[in-house]
């Protein structure tokens, strides 16, 4: 690992009080995220941390309702303040006095709070600018980010190691600690909130549909070249249904006519539902088993160390599988790695069969598999 530095010497950034980490979005990078904040945590556990993220990802680190500043507790496990802010929402309305309303409290309260170092995890322009704009002194980020240009407001540049994402986030974390941190997948740490109210909604909405043991399956995806198709899901559901696992379809907004033809291919065996965060956290939890593509609820079952069968078209499982639990990557030798947003199935995805993942998913049941 090789590092850039100006501005402040090791010894000073040894003693770091306030931290600011920018991980703006989705869902599945912001859990990609959180072993490498973990790790900073454990590196200065007096340091007061903040985390600036998009709105609408927030409960993946404080749940709904709940203080978003002060101290820590099981509702915002892992930072001690939570700053949110809604760009999309924003752009659409620039000049709206609400609109510079809301940016200059979220900006006040940002700067109000003196952090010393920011880092920027995500590696965007608008992420990068973010930090600086932060009001601390010192900028880390990755030294080839994810958008070259974004290197350019960073006062550090880490150079990463490892494929997978989160090993590439744990050494920007090292650049900053001046050691190694943990970055095996035996290893893997997330502090995930646990919100009491969804945990009990959930408890409720399971025993109406009279579950216990249940798989949840995920048909949506980004985009089309990652979604294995739905009335595969339902095919899966109906042979789960055979071995005593019922199934559960989760499905986000927009997602409705994929769950259907799921549903409907299940013939009874399997039951749509759509949670917020923390519900989909709390469900997640409950699930003995999860079946979807590179998605955020696969990466969130991940974390919570649910076993997982991961199916894999354009996208690369070495740099975004899923990591730390038991799992079974499928991927088709067709398949070629790729992060164009094409409409269309992969066609090496399509190679894949449900007779394969129903297996895979008997092989994690049994616990044949260690990992």
């Amino acid at each position: 690992m090789s590092f850039e530095s100006t501005q402040l010497d090791t010894a000073a950034e040894r003693e770091i009080k306030r931290l600011l980490v920018v991980r703006l979005s989705a869902m599945g990078d912001v859990i990609h995220t959180l072993p490498a904040v973990n790790a900073l945590r454990r590196a200065f556990p007096q340091a007061y941390i903040g985390w600036l993220i998009e709105e609408r990802w927030s409960e993946l680190l404080c749940a709904a309702g709940s203080p978003r500043r002060g101290t820590r507790s099981a509702l915002r496990p892992l930072v001690d303040e939570v700053h949110t802010v809604s760009l999309k929402t924003w752009r659409k309305s620039l000049l709206s006095i609400s609109t510079a309303q809301r940016i200059a409290t979220v900006w006040n309260d940002v700067r109000a709070a003196h952090y010393e170092i920011a880092v920027d995890l995500q590696g965007a322009m608008r992420s990068a600018v973010l930090a600086r704009w932060s009001g601390a002194g010192v900028i880390y980020g990755a030294a080839e980010p994810r958008e070259s240009l974004a290197s350019l407001w960073y006062t550090r540049k880490a150079v990463a190691r490892g494929r997978h994402v989160v090993e590439q986030n744990l050494s920007v974390a090292e650049a900053l600690v001046q050691r190694s941190v943990e970055s095996t997948s035996a290893d893997f740490s997330c502090d995930i909130p646990c919100d009491l109210l969804a945990e009990t909604r959930i408890d409720q909405r399971m025993a109406e549909l009279g579950m216990r043991d249940f798989a949840i399956l995920n048909p949506g995806a980004g985009w089309g070249a990652k979604r294995w198709p739905a009335e595969r899901y339902g095919e899966v559901a109906r042979k789960l249904g055979n071995l005593g696992i019922r199934s559960i379809l989760n499905y986000g907004p927009g997602e409705e006519e994929l769950v259907g033809a799921a549903e409907a291919a299940s013939a009874g065996a399997a039951r749509p539902m759509s949670c917020s965060i923390s519900e989909l956290i709390a469900l997640t939890r409950r699930a003995r088993l999860f079946i979807g593509g590179d998605t955020g609820p696969l990466h969130l079952a991940a974390a919570l160390r649910i076993p997982v069968v991961a199916i894999y078209g354009p996208t690369d499982p070495a740099r975004t599988g899923p990591y730390g639990t038991r799992w079974i990557v499928l991927r088709s030798a067709e398949s070629v790695t790729t992060h164009a947003r094409r409409p269309a199935p992969d066609q090496g995805l399509l190679a894949i069969g449900g007779d394969a993942v129903v297996a895979a998913a008997e092989t994690l049941l049994s616990g044949a598999l260690r990992g």
